[in-house]
Formats: structure tokens, C-alpha cells, sequence
């Protein structure tokens, strides 16, 4: 296998700026007397263009012949891409949490892909959907990747629904998850990673896999997920050009392009390989835009990460919706038509920060510009072409002049012979679509949920915390959740370790109310004497043991008909030295939900027995001092072995 550059240490790079492997590849030239080595070509992110346009015919005829010697030197095979050909049209995919509340119903608990789906038609629909399950919430128990699936309700029906809807659906695989129970057959043998999967998506019918953290999946699970019906793999970050005859598409995440754009070497290589545009943190999408529109490759929409909001602006999901609808309508040319970088604006242009490539394939020709500049631009920037002209952003003919916003892009079309049959629709879509030029990032406030009134006065044992103002001092590990809605990474290039999964310690100033707080955890026997009011099940259990597989909104409702509550987290600190733990120690529900009406977060309290080992994504385990607070993203299955919960009560009551 190439050696991978991306493995370097990282504890001494600065997370605000592209890795020495983000940064372009410079392509030497003939001249120059040297050639870009085979191993170097291979891994490349993006080939570096020159900045002097008198050089952009030598440096397409090098890259040119860099691809197709590599081709010849690995016996590229294309027969993935014949076993899936959507996967070449799957230009826009968004990567959603499987509980966010544009997909999830809280009070009805049933997804609702419509409403989700709607949420994306201002960026022209989607054809990709990654069904985020498990972190940040695995390692909590037992449960591995596979029963994140496996248990949600109504999720084959969602898949069902989501396909036809024209939109793919691909599963998320962990590879990391190494601590959680093991996967085995009906014989008890332990079954590997791909033949989980695999008969996971089976029963799903899910269309493909992304592969969290990998580049490129191993030989093994490469024979599970092939067979009669080939899953699509999509790595995370550069393919190597040795496993693009195996993986179809990937992430462009973390790719700097070159001030003149350059070109995506797997783009290049394979022409059916599908890349996904992707930075997390920014607030600007423009850089990803552009790149994908001057390769013909695609986005992913990632608006929350996490569970952190980091929403598209208006003017970005505008610039979007006109790639995906001129990139959808000019399909065939961007991937079997001869395609020349840098070849279809003038040096002029260049000077002024417009650049363009072309596209050709049976006389008409498609030049895709980008506008580099801050302030829009009109003028004759194109190439000499024959035919007549099309502004596929303006939705009109043209003489040749076009605009192009600042930091904008623009599609012209030259038609030699007869217009393609789709030219009218997409000429009158464009017509009919103003770009938005608002680049506020569309902010959203993060909101705690009530916390209901008691109707019971406290046992006695309880402990009891007086009305007041608290400074206290809560601690956590960052992670990429945030604690209370935060965004933890904002416009960082790349989060690194340590900083990753650091912990970290912030002040909160709370004015709490009298409460008393329930010196123990509800116990099973305890759950079993009163859920019956409550309208619940009863739990199995040693009698003394704290009660678990009970989710929020049942603990809710068991202290409810006890006319009490749960404990806010900050009730929870403060009593935390006075507090006892039943055995076995698990975490504790408190009365703390948050929604920004896209994911809602509950914090949990106490820590627990259990501490999966083997990874840092997993979620906190052990024992937890009262000022440790883990941010757990709800879940439609939050019903776990290692959560219970404890009452409180108002102490106007309890007087």
C-alpha cells in the first residue's frame, strides 16, 4: 500500500491552516527538467495550476499524462463504477444525525422525510443522504454500530421513503468501534465488521457506505460489501488512485486548492469518481463550491455537526442550487466529455481573478467560470468559441459578456448543431432564480426546555439545596458535540489531537430555586411499585439496583405521577457531594434538555460503571466527580443499561 502522509503526527500543527498534505501538489513541468514522483501523484489532494497562464498547455498535457500513466501502472479497473452508475450522479448528499428534528418527530416519535427533504429543496434536493447513528452516544453500553441500526424503529420504512424519493442512502461504518460488544453468528462465531454491515444494509436496503475515518476499506470488507448487490463505498478524505477502482466516491475534506483552481487528481484518474466538497467549521462554502464547479464534482451539506449547528447561508445555498442544476442537466459532458482546465478564459480574465475550464463532447461545449474577487465582475472573459452562447447562470443567450458575482461562479454553454433537448428547462430555471447575496451566517439560538413545577413535598432524606446564586465550575471533554450548543471548532481548518478530545473546564453563573434532590437513584423496585401510575412497564433487576432502560421522557413521566422531577444538571452539581450512587453505578438523566430545533441535548450526570476502552470517540465512562458533565444527543433509542435517574422536588412544596 502507498505510503499515507496523512498518518503524521499532528499534536504540533496549527488546526487554523491547511496540513502540509492539504495544500496543492505542484505538477513540474517538461521544462523544468524533472517529473512528479509516481507515489507523490498518487495520494495528491489537488494538482496545483500555475500562476502564469502562458504555462497551463504544458502543465494539462503533464497532468494529463501523469493520469493516464497511472491508469496503465495499477491496471485501473472501472467495472465498481458499471455496478453502480448512480454513484457518478450523486452530486449533492447532506450527512444528517438520524434524531435531527427536520427528520425526527419528537411528539409522535416517527421520521418525517418530507419535512427533511424540504429543508434542502433551496439548494436544488439532494441525491445523497448519510444516516449518521451512533457517535457521539456509542460506548455509553454494550450496544455496538451495528444495534444503532438494527434497533431504530420505522428505519427500513425511512430508507424505503428517502429512495423514492430519487435520494440514496448510505450507512456510516466505524471502524473504531473495537470495545463494544462483538457481532457474532447464530453458532456464536464472531462475525467481521463487513458481514455485520453488509447484512445490516440488506435489511435496510441502503444504497452505500461511508466509511468514517478510512480513506479506503480493507480487502476483507471489500468482498463483504460486493456481491450481487454492490454497495457504493465513499471514503473520508483523499483515495489513493490504487483504490479507485474499488471506491467510488469520496470526501474532497480538507483539500486547498491552488489561486488559479486546480485539478482534483481522482477526478482526473477516474472520471465516474464522485468527490464531495465538504469543510465542517466554515461559515464560507464558497472555496469547496468553486473547486467542485471547475471539476464537475459534488458537495456534501453538513449544516449540523454533531449535534452543533453550523448552517449554509443564503447566498451559499444559492451558488448551489445553480451548480447542481446546470451540473445535473450537463451530466454527459462533465463526465465523457474531453475536459480541458484552465482552457476557457482568457489571460486577461486570469489577471482579474476569473479562471475557466471546459467541456466538450459532440459539439457543444460547456466553460465553467469562477470569480476569485470580492466585487462582481462583467465583461468578454471567454475563450474563443464556436457556436452559439448560453448563459446557464443568467438563463439567456449572450454575445459573450457575462457577469459573475463576487467570489461567484458562472456556466456558459457553446452549441454547435442542434441544443440538447434539456436546454430550455434549464435555461427557464435559471431565468427564474435571483442569486442571493446574503453571506450572514444563519444563526441559531440554543434553548433549554422548561423544567416542570412538583406537586409532592420531598422524603426527608433528601438533600436540600437553598435558593441562590451559584458560580460553578463545570467540566468536560470538548469532543466535536460542544456542551451546551457551542461551537467548539469555528473556522478551523482541522481539528487535531489533543485538542480533539481535550477536557475542558468553563465558570456558569446559575440562579437556582430551593430543590431537594433525591439522595439515591429511582431503584427497580422503586420503578416497579409506581410505574403503573405512570403508564409504564414495569423494569427487571436486582430490587436495590438504580433502575435503567428507561429513556428521558419515561423518567419524566414516572416523577411526574410522583408529582416530582428530575434534577437539572446544576441541581445535580450542587448536591453532588451529599448525593449517594446505587450499585451498579450508572449516569443519570437530569432536567436539562436543549433543543436549536435541529438536535436536542440532554446532559448526564454521575458517570458509570462501565468505561468502554479503545477509542477516544466513545462517549465518557467510570466514575465522574459531580462537576463532569457528558452532552448526550438524543436519541429515538435512549433506553440504555447504563442511564437511570434520580427525583427532585421544588422546596416551596416541600415546605
Amino acid at each position: 500500500m502507498t505510503s499515507d502522509p496523512d498518518e503524521a503526527a499532528t499534536n504540533a500543527l496549527d488546526p487554523l491552516v491547511p496540513r502540509p498534505i492539504d495544500l496543492p501538489t505542484h505538477v513540474p513541468l517538461p521544462r523544468d527538467g524533472v517529473r512528479l514522483a509516481d507515489a507523490d501523484f498518487d495520494v495528491a489532494k489537488i494538482l496545483a495550476a500555475p500562476h502564469d497562464p502562458a504555462r497551463w498547455d504544458e502543465w494539462r498535457a503533464e497532468i494529463d499524462a501523469l493520469a493516464a500513466e497511472a491508469r496503465a501502472r495499477l491496471q485501473h479497473d472501472d467495472g465498481a463504477y458499471d455496478a453502480v452508475p448512480w454513484a457518478s450522479r450523486c452530486r449533492v448528499a447532506a450527512q444528517i444525525w438520524l434524531w435531527d428534528e427536520r427528520l425526527w418527530n419528537w411528539q409522535e416519535r416517527r421520521f418525517t422525510p418530507s419535512r427533511l427533504l424540504s429543508a434542502y429543496a433551496d439548494i436544488g434536493g439532494l441525491d445523497g443522504l448519510v444516516l449518521w447513528h451512533a457517535y457521539p452516544c456509542i460506548g455509553i453500553d454494550e450496544r455496538n454500530q451495528f444495534d444503532w441500526y438494527r434497533d431504530v424503529p420505522g428505519l427500513a420504512d425511512l430508507v424505503s421513503d428517502l429512495r423514492a424519493a430519487g435520494v440514496r442512502v448510505f450507512l456510516d461504518y466505524n471502524p473504531w468501534d473495537t470495545g463494544t460488544r462483538r457481532e457474532t453468528d447464530a453458532r456464536g462465531r464472531v462475525v467481521a465488521d463487513g458481514e455485520a454491515l453488509r447484512g445490516v444494509a440488506d435489511a435496510l436496503a441502503a444504497d452505500g457506505v461511508f466509511l468514517d475515518t478510512l480513506k479506503q476499506a480493507d480487502p476483507a470488507f471489500l468482498d463483504a460489501v460486493g456481491g450481487e448487490r454492490p454497495l457504493a463505498l465513499e471514503g473520508e478524505s483523499r483515495v489513493p488512485n490504487e483504490r479507485l477502482r474499488d471506491h467510488v466516491l469520496s470526501w474532497s475534506q480538507w483539500f486547498a486548492d491552488s489561486d488559479a483552481p486546480g485539478v482534483q487528481r481522482a477526478r482526473l484518474v477516474e472520471r465516474r469518481h464522485m468527490l464531495h466538497g465538504v469543510r465542517r467549521w466554515n461559515r464560507s462554502h464558497v472555496d469547496e463550491l468553486q473547486t467542485a464547479w471547475m471539476n464537475g464534482t459534488g458537495i456534501l451539506v453538513w449544516d449540523a455537526v454533531f449535534g452543533v449547528w453550523v448552517g449554509w447561508n443564503a447566498r451559499d445555498r444559492s451558488m448551489l442550487r445553480s451548480i447542481s442544476r446546470m451540473q445535473r442537466a450537463c451530466h454527459e459532458l462533465l463526465e465523457r466529455g474531453t475536459w480541458a482546465p484552465l482552457a476557457g478564459a482568457t489571460s486577461d480574465a486570469a489577471a482579474l481573478g476569473v479562471y475557466g475550464s471546459t467541456w466538450t463532447l459532440d459539439g457543444v461545449t460547456l466553460v465553467t467560470l469562477v470569480h476569485r474577487g470580492d466585487e462582481p465582475v462583467t465583461g468578454r472573459f471567454l475563450a474563443p468559441l464556436e457556436g452559439r452562447l448560453w448563459d446557464l447562470t443568467g438563463g439567456a443567450s449572450t454575445d459573450g459578456e457575462v457577469t459573475i458575482p463576487a467570489r461567484g461562479v458562472a456556466g456558459v454553454l457553446a452549441v454547435r448543431g442542434a441544443e440538447p433537448d434539456w436546454l430550455p428547462e434549464l435555461l427557464a430555471a435559471a431565468a427564474a432564480d435571483a442569486p442571493e447575496t446574503d453571506a450572514t451566517f444563519p444563526a441559531r439560538e440554543t434553548v433549554r426546555i422548561r423544567v416542570p413545577a412538583t406537586t409532592a413535598a420531598a422524603p426527608t432524606d433528601a438533600v436540600a439545596l437553598p435558593a441562590g446564586e451559584r458560580r460553578l465550575e463545570v467540566l468536560w471533554r470538548r469532543r466535536e458535540t460542544g456542551l451546551y450548543g457551542d461551537a467548539p471548532y469555528v473556522e478551523e481548518w482541522k481539528p487535531l489531537p489533543p485538542r480533539l478530545h481535550d477536557d475542558r473546564r468553563i465558570e456558569v453563573r446559575v440562579a437556582l430555586g430551593g430543590v431537594a434532590v433525591a439522595r439515591r437513584e429511582v431503584s427497580v423496585a422503586e420503578w416497579n411499585a409506581s410505574c403503573s401510575a405512570a403508564g409504564l412497564e414495569p423494569r427487571g433487576g436486582e430490587p436495590e439496583a438504580p433502575v435503567t432502560g428507561v429513556d428521558l421522557d419515561e423518567a419524566r413521566a414516572f416523577a411526574a405521577a410522583l408529582g416530582a422531577r428530575l434534577p437539572t444538571d446544576h441541581e445535580w452539581q450542587v448536591a453532588g457531594d451529599r448525593l449517594e450512587r446505587r450499585g451498579p453505578r450508572v449516569w443519570n438523566w437530569t432536567e436539562s434538555e436543549m433543543t436549536d430545533g435541529i438536535t436536542r441535548r440532554v446532559i448526564l450526570k454521575g458517570g458509570s460503571e462501565r468505561a468502554m476502552t479503545g477509542s477516544d470517540w466513545y462517549a465518557d465512562g467510570g466514575a465522574q466527580p459531580p462537576e463532569r458533565s457528558l452532552a448526550w444527543l438524543r436519541t429515538g433509542i435512549d433506553r440504555s443499561t447504563a442511564i437511570g435517574f434520580r427525583l427532585a422536588w421544588d422546596d416551596e412544596v416541600a415546605r
